[in-house]
């Protein structure tokens, strides 16, 4: 099994920047594959950014050229780098962990992380 711990969000105006971090604690994080969603009031749940154990990544349209996602395996960790922050990038944010091989059976998600961007 694995535990997920997001942290680093806040308060950001417009065009402002955050980093956020997901410290995963378990073993074979090195072979899962790792997302970022986020979900605001009264809407679904969007899968933001997604990374795979060799690196491959894939981004939401909405966030693709301003948003970055990242791993570090060697200290069990993944990262959301936001440039260019708007108000509709408001939402809570959680990081998601997913065995490949079972993916129904290893569908892990950390407590989320508010950000908020706003004037």
């Amino acid at each position: 099994q694995v535990e997920l711990a997001e942290s680093g969000g806040g308060l950001v105006q417009p065009g402002g920047s955050l980093r956020l971090s997901c410290a995963a604690f378990g073993r074979d994080f090195g072979i899962y594959v790792m997302r970022w969603y986020r979900q605001a009031p009264g809407k679904q749940r969007e899968l933001v950014a997604v990374i795979t154990a060799g690196g491959g990544t894939n981004y939401a349209d909405s966030v693709k050229g301003r948003f970055t996602i990242s791993r570090d395996n060697a200290n069990n960790a993944v990262y959301l780098q936001m440039n260019t922050l708007k108000p509709e990038d408001t939402a809570v944010y959680y990081c998601n962990a997913q065995n490949p091989r079972i993916p129904t059976l290893s569908d892990y998600w950390g407590q989320g992380t508010q950000v908020t961007v706003s004037s």
